[in-house]
């Protein structure tokens, strides 16, 4: 049996917050708004997976309004998730995402978020990839207010 996942986040870029993609801080003057560290790739990929498996999503895993959550690494979240979908008795065929950010330049941090996501979900490097888009100057993606993450997975059983 094979399923495929769909995963979705986006968040306001702000002065005072590091920008968290992958697990990785990238460096620039803005990061992520959220009440967890706001990694956005992280977050869609946990809800893909988890969607995928049909186990819920990360606000019903970690709610937004529970103050244990406030600041949390979703590395850890993530993880928790991913060994959840693993005890359902699934396995990763392949994970694919699209960060839409206008800034900074995703390309020279590729290959370590490739290598950070596969070491969270103890996968091969192979099995994932991770690819950016900028707004084109339009929206708030464009205009450098918020990066937004579709991932999507295939799950094996």
């Amino acid at each position: 049996m094979i399923r495929v996942g769909l995963g979705y986040d986006k968040h306001v870029l702000t002065e005072g917050r590091k920008l968290m993609l992958g697990g990785i801080e990238i460096p620039f003057e803005k990061g992520e708004a959220g009440h967890s560290d706001g990694d956005a790739l992280l977050h869609a990929i946990t809800d893909a997976l988890l969607g995928s498996a049909a186990l819920g999503d990360i606000g019903s895993y970690f709610p937004p309004d529970e103050a244990q959550w406030k600041d949390a690494d979703s590395k850890i979240l993530l993880k928790t998730c991913w060994e959840d979908v693993k005890k359902a008795g699934w396995k990763l065929g392949n994970l694919d995402c699209v960060i839409a950010l206008e800034k900074p330049k995703f390309l020279p941090f590729r290959k370590q978020v490739i290598e950070s996501i596969a070491a969270i979900l103890s996968v091969e490097p192979s099995q994932i990839f991770v690819k950016a888009k900028t707004g084109e100057k339009l929206g708030d993606i464009g205009q450098g207010r918020a990066v937004e993450v579709w991932a999507v997975c295939l799950l094996e059983k």
